[in-house]
């Protein structure tokens, strides 16, 4: 937690925890998922969180395309906190092509997942 986070809520301090998408992410192995993904990356660990980007991968659950996932993120809480955020987050905080680098680096070619 930065200095400036001191008087900032958490997020799961304003979101209902009982949430399909908190409970969801509470199920998840998502250090499993870092130590499977790890061996795709040759040269050290990813730049952005595997949680992140998995976590918006899975998010098209909701068929939304990447743009309209990434867009969901900036505003719905549930989202940015499936995706590990501990404070909300007013902007998208990566690239959005990051999303079909991922994939491509995963092996699967479907903009669903």
């Amino acid at each position: 937690m930065g200095s400036g986070d001191l008087f900032r809520a958490g997020l799961d301090q304003i979101i209902k925890m009982k949430h399909k998408l908190v409970q969801l992410a509470g199920k998840v192995d998502w250090d499993w998922i870092d130590g499977e993904i790890a061996p795709l990356y040759e040269n050290g660990r990813p730049g952005i969180a595997s949680r992140f980007m998995i976590g918006l991968l899975l998010l098209h659950i909701y068929g939304l395309s990447d743009e309209g996932v990434c867009e969901r993120w900036v505003y719905d809480l549930y989202f940015q906190y499936f995706t590990g955020e501990e404070f909300f987050q007013h902007a998208f905080p990566h690239e959005r092509s990051g999303l079909s680098h991922w994939r491509k680096r995963l092996g699967t070619s479907c903009s669903c997942c």
